[in-house]
C-alpha cells in the first residue's frame, strides 16, 4: 500500500502538466501572469479588497506598543539589575 501511494505521488509531481517552462517571464524569476479574465492590475478593479487603513495599521501599532514596553523593561533592568516582566510592576 505504501509503495503504491509513493509511486502515485511521485508520478503526479513529476508529470509534465505541472511543469512551468518559464517562457513568459518579464525578468529572471519574475514569471507571474494573471489568469485569463483576471486584471493585470488589481487596484481599482472588482478584485481590489479595499482594505481599511486602520485595520492595516493594527499590527504596526501593536509592535510599537511592544517595543515601548520592552524599552521600559530594559531601562529598569539597567537601573536595578533585576528583570521585571510586568510593566505595571515597574516603579
Amino acid at each position: 500500500m505504501k509503495k503504491t501511494l509513493c509511486i502515485a505521488v511521485t508520478v503526479w509531481f513529476a508529470s509534465p502538466a505541472w511543469a512551468y517552462d518559464g517562457t513568459n517571464c518579464k525578468a529572471p524569476g519574475n514569471c507571474w501572469e494573471p489568469k485569463p479574465g483576471y486584471p493585470a492590475q488589481v487596484a481599482g478593479s472588482k478584485y481590489d479588497p479595499k482594505h481599511d487603513p486602520a485595520e492595516l495599521n493594527k499590527q504596526s501599532e501593536s509592535i510599537k506598543a511592544m517595543e515601548a514596553r520592552n524599552a521600559k523593561r530594559v531601562a529598569n533592568l539597567n537601573k536595578t539589575g533585576k528583570f521585571i516582566y510586568k510593566v505595571d510592576d515597574i516603579k
